[in-house]
C-alpha cells in the first residue's frame, strides 16, 4: 500500500508499506542521494520471509514532496515522528543507511525512541561524517565542498562519479544506471542542502540516548562513512552489536546482501 502523509502543510513524505500484513514491522530509511527503492534486494527476501518492510522517502528525495527547506537531521526526524505515528507503528525496527542512519540516531534522541523497539545502522553517517579537530576519521570538508559544488555545476556527473565509489563488488552498466536513475529523481536543491548539513551536525551526544538494542554493520572498504565510523558507533552506543562487513563497500546491503539480509533477520527475529 503506498500513502502519503502530510508532515507539515504543504509537505508530504511518500511511504510504500510493501507488506502491510506482515509481522515485525522494518521502517526502511535509504540515505543520500536515493530512495526507498535502494533496499529492493531487502524487499524481496523479506516479504516471503513475513516480514512488514516499509520504505520511505525521504524530503526532497524520490516521490516526497521537496520543499526548499527542512534538510536538517531534526526536521528529518521530526517527519519519521509523522509516519510512525500515521501508521500507528510499534514495536518497530528503525533501518538507516549513511545519512539516514545519522537522522535514526538523531530520532533516537531528539523523540525518545518512540515506536521503535530496535535500530539498525548500515554505513551511517555517524557520529560525523567530516573531520573534525576531536575526530580525524571522517572525509575531509573540502570533499564536501566540492560535492555540493559539483551538485550545482552538473548533478548527473556529480552522481555517476559518486556512484563509482560507492560498490565495493563489480556491478553491471544496467545496475549502475538503475543507482544513477535514483539519485536523479531528487531535487537538486535537496541533494545540495542534505550534503550542506553534513558539515555541521554531529551525534556524539545523540547517540548516548539510544537504548533499544542496536545492530550496527559497516563494510572495511566504504569510502563515503569509513569503517572507523562504524567503530565509534559500537563504542558510543551502549551495549551495540557491531558486524563487520569485509567484502563490502558504501553499499553493503547490496556488495553482500545475503550476509546483510541473514543479520538483519536474525536481529530483528
Amino acid at each position: 500500500m503506498e500513502y502519503y502523509i502530510t508532515v507539515e502543510p504543504g509537505v508530504r513524505i511518500y511511504v510504500n508499506d510493501i507488506n502491510p500484513q506482515g509481522d515485525k514491522p522494518i521502517l526502511f530509511m535509504h540515505g543520500w542521494p536515493a530512495n526507498h527503492h535502494l533496499f529492493e534486494y531487502q524487499y524481496d527476501e523479506l516479504i516471503q520471509k513475513g516480514y512488514r518492510c516499509i520504505g520511505m522517502d525521504v524530503r526532497g528525495f524520490g516521490k516526497s514532496d521537496k520543499p526548499v527547506y527542512g534538510y536538517d537531521y531534526d526536521t528529518s526526524a521530526d517527519d519519521i515522528r509523522c509516519v510512525i505515528e500515521t501508521l500507528k507503528l510499534c514495536n518497530l525496527t528503525l533501518l538507516g543507511h549513511s545519512t539516514a542512519g545519522a537522522v535514526a540516531i538523531r530520532y533516537m534522541a531528539r523523540h525518545k525512541g518512540f515506536g521503535v523497539s530496535k535500530l539498525v545502522l548500515c554505513a551511517a553517517a555517524a557520529p560525523s561524517l567530516i573531520e573534525r579537530p576531536d575526530f580525524p576519521f571522517g572525509l575531509k570538508e573540502d570533499d564536501v565542498l566540492q560535492i555540493i559544488y559539483n551538485t550545482y555545476q552538473d548533478r548527473p556527473q556529480m552522481l555517476a562519479d559518486f556512484g563509482k565509489m560507492f560498490f565495493y563488488q563489480p556491478i553491471t552498466e544496467a545496475f549502475s544506471s538503475w543507482f544513477l536513475s535514483l539519485g536523479l529523481e531528487a531535487a537538486s536543491w535537496a541533494t545540495a542542502y542534505v550534503a550542506c548539513a553534513w558539515l555541521y551536525e554531529t551525534l556524539f551526544d545523540d547517540m548516548k540516548c539510544v537504548n533499544v538494542p542496536t545492530l550496527i554493520m559497516h563494510g572495511i572498504h566504504d569510502q563515503v562513512c569509513k569503517y572507523p565510523l562504524g567503530v565509534a558507533q559500537h563504542k558510543g552506543i551502549k551495549g551495540s552489536k557491531f558486524v563487520t562487513f569485509e567484502d563490502s563497500g558504501h553499499g553493503l546491503f547490496y556488495d553482500e546482501k545475503d550476509k546483510f539480509n541473514c543479520e538483519l533477520m536474525n536481529f530483528v527475529g
